[in-house]
């Protein structure tokens, strides 16, 4: 069984198809998936979605709740309260999706940054993993970062695709590292099929960040070629072992073990 440890299933693609998505992730031999929450609404929207498929998929679905940085200037006192009520839930299993975005500026960096420090303070609180972005911004990431590290719970660095001094930087800080369809790209992702190999087998997490990203090793092509989906987690996982030199089945058993430590899930 495989763990997509990000996936947006609150999307409006998935609105009409939702439970039909997860069924077919499933028989793809996937069992569990974790719900990206990226602002207060759509962390909400993440939980309710869970408990409402729950009946028809047991155990199968989990979320985060979290503000990314794109929408850090919605942070408030209001948002701080809502997040820490939504992490007291048993389906809400990690801080985020949180963190640092300098490519795009969505929210001014200052704002990113208080941002990432309050949500950081709040999983000092209620003692769940951290499930952080970083793009364009490592300096400023990993410097407040580490003014928690003492005191926070396991991080993953989600959709990672940086550079190996970075990579190494993160393995240094004991982080988890979430690797995407990115690195089925033939060409935008030769450099990240390069570092995997360096990621330690119990500190490699896999997902698809769906509905984006949908590997480019997927045959046939699907009628969406723009809506990724859960089901596609075995081509990441392929083409990872390729990559790391090993079976699928082993990369596939020790993502899956690293998962249910970094989320505290069931086997």
């Amino acid at each position: 069984m495989l763990i997509d440890i990000g996936a947006n299933l609150t999307h409006p693609s998935f609105a009409h198809d939702v439970s039909a998505v997860v069924a077919r992730a499933i028989a793809a031999g996937v069992g569990q998936i974790i719900l990206t929450g990226t602002t207060v609404a759509i962390s909400q929207q993440a939980l309710a979605l869970a408990r409402s498929l729950a009946p028809a998929h047991p155990a199968c679905l989990f979320t985060t709740a979290g503000i990314h940085p794109h929408h850090a200037v919605d942070f408030d006192p209001a948002a701080d309260a809502a997040l820490r009520a939504l992490l007291q839930e048993p389906e809400v299993r990690a801080v985020g999706e949180t963190g640092l975005d300098y490519n795009r500026d969505f929210s001014p960096r200052p704002r990113q940054r208080q941002a990432f420090e309050a949500q950081l303070a709040i999983a000092v609180v209620v003692g769940k993993p951290l499930f952080l972005h970083e793009r364009d911004a490592h300096d400023d990431f990993v410097g407040i970062l580490d003014s928690f590290s003492a005191r926070t719970a396991p991080v993953v660095v989600h959709c990672f695709s940086g550079t190996k001094a970075e990579l190494f930087a993160y393995l240094d800080r004991d982080c988890f590292i979430g690797i995407t369809g990115w690195v089925c790209d033939e060409r935008r992702g030769q450099g990240l099929r390069e570092l995997v190999r360096h990621i330690p087998a119990n500190r490699l997490l896999v997902e698809t960040d769906a509905p984006f990203l949908l590997p480019h090793t997927v045959r046939p092509r699907p009628a969406d070629p723009r809506r990724n989906e859960p089901m596609y987690l075995p081509q990441v996982v392929e083409t990872l072992a390729r990559e790391r030199g090993e079976p699928v089945s082993v990369t596939a058993e020790n993502s899956t073990t690293a998962a249910r430590v970094f989320f505290g899930l069931a086997g």
